[in-house]
């Protein structure tokens, strides 16, 4: 997902996004660009840009700073 926007079913991934193994992202959800969804996360809700997510459901636990 380098460097392309994929979407489907109403998700939205940005540009730079990692997504860790066995999270799961629900439908009408945009993941901003340059964030980190850790193992195991539920995303329920928008993650906004620069922004590292993890938990059930997936809450920021840190905010990046863009370079």
């Amino acid at each position: 997902l380098r460097d392309n926007v994929v979407q489907n079913r109403n998700i939205v991934i940005e540009e730079g996004v990692w997504i860790a193994s066995g999270a799961i992202i629900l439908g009408n959800v945009n993941i901003g660009r340059h964030s980190v969804v850790m193992a195991g996360s539920i995303v329920t809700k928008d993650v906004p840009s620069f922004s590292v997510v993890a938990g059930t459901p997936a809450k920021i636990v840190r905010n990046l700073k863009a370079e």
